[in-house]
């Protein structure tokens, strides 16, 4: 019998960083439109900050995504209003195909933290120079290890640790491992379907056979 426990818990991430400069970093920027029509998001990671990685003849420009240093690097570090602009969920999809398992930054846009939440990727916060801090630090030490821990909301890097604030609602979620809404629906069928049968409004022929009385 499937449980919540099919939904993996989030307490701690690690790995090494890599850092994006600059505030109200949008959607559009993370993924651009043209991207958004793809049928599924597989590969959609190779498309994450296009035109700030390439020009129109798709020759390479300065950017941490084209650098070799940090190909292999799992945590965003970003700065103020990251994910803000449209509501895109391409957006963490192509950040979460990259390789990034956990973002840190000094604010992120409402809609972008949820739409991560449901890929189990953590959005912590810290202040503006705790931010620039470890974004310098990565710059010197890229295969350096960052360690966040979720349910302590602390940030380890070198050989300082850092609070830091996670969404308590998102807290929550993650490391109670109930972050994964479409996996917890099909691991708790029987539940839902006995929660189906106890509702009056509810067709119970349709709801166990999936056809209707007419």
């Amino acid at each position: 019998m499937s449980d919540l426990n099919d939904v993996p818990s989030v307490k701690r991430v690690e790995g090494s960083g890599i850092p994006i400069e600059g505030n109200d970093i949008d959607t559009d920027q993370i993924i651009p439109a043209r991207f958004l029509k793809v049928i599924t998001f597989d590969g959609l990671g190779e498309f994450a900050f296009f035109d700030q990685r390439f020009d129109d003849d798709d020759n390479e420009k300065e950017h941490p995504f084209n650098e070799e240093r940090y190909q292999d690097a799992n945590v965003l570090v970003v700065n103020s209003n990251f994910g803000c602009g449209s509501s895109r969920e391409h957006a963490p999809q192509a950040l979460k195909r990259w390789g990034i398992d956990a973002i840190i930054g000094e604010s992120f846009a409402e809609i972008f933290a949820g739409n991560c939440l449901a890929l189990g990727i953590p959005t912590v916060t810290v202040d503006s120079e705790t931010a620039e801090a470890i974004q310098a630090w990565i710059d010197a030490n890229p295969n350096g290890t960052i360690e966040i821990d979720v349910e302590a909301e602390t940030v380890t890097y070198g050989e300082k640790t850092v609070e830091v604030e996670v969404d308590e609602s998102q807290r929550k979620a993650l490391v109670d491992g109930i972050w994964d809404t479409t996996a917890l629906m099909k691991s708790n069928t029987d539940a839902i379907a006995k929660t189906a049968e106890s509702l009056p409004y509810i067709n119970h022929q349709s709801a166990s056979s999936g056809q209707s009385d007419d």
